[in-house]
């Protein structure tokens, strides 16, 4: 069994928590972000930490606390620091630029992939192969992160496509005669 519930969740200075009936409203530096709370779950603010418990000694409640406790914890570390994921194209011709909310990809299809950028994430291009979205919601982040890579994954043969920038592509070999 797992006991990461057990952890309080440490405050850092600027980050301030407010239990609101069922909700959690954690602000800060970056933002804002509000989890509505499982009613297995109990919560307890204090000055510079927050603790979660089961209540009751079920299965299924211990499960929710550490499930809790970890989404508080990336809600804090969001509107702290935020969270940031680095996307790479990698092929002839492939190119990202970001226009009017939108983020224009060509990835070698006949025609141009446009992506609208979701409220609260950011995305940027340093270069046109490089993409940075970033944000204060760790779930909301990844996820469009995967969209963006979902449009042209990286192949196994020649490594093209979109991948993460950490991401290592294993590359198979091509046919023999």
């Amino acid at each position: 069994m797992s006991r990461i519930a057990n952890n309080p969740i440490p405050l850092p200075s600027g980050v301030d928590a407010k239990l609101d009936g069922g909700t959690l409203i954690v602000k800060g530096r970056k933002g804002e972000l509000r989890i509505a709370l499982n009613s297995l779950v109990s919560l307890a603010v204090e000055s510079n930490e927050i603790r979660v418990s089961a209540n009751g000694g079920a299965k299924q409640a211990q499960a929710m606390a550490g499930t809790t406790r970890s989404l508080v914890n990336n809600m804090v570390v969001g509107v702290s620091n935020g969270y940031v994921k680095k996307l790479n194209l990698v092929g002839v011709g492939y190119r990202a630029q970001v226009k009017e909310g939108a983020l224009n990809l060509s990835l070698g299809f006949s025609h141009p992939v446009e992506y609208i950028i979701p409220e609260g994430i950011s995305i940027e291009t340093p270069s046109q192969t490089e993409i940075v979205v970033s944000g204060i919601n760790k779930q909301r982040v990844g996820q469009v992160a995967a969209d963006i890579r979902g449009f042209r994954p990286p192949e196994p043969y020649k490594g093209k496509g979109v991948r993460y920038s950490n991401e290592t592509v294993l590359r198979k070999e091509a046919k023999k005669k």
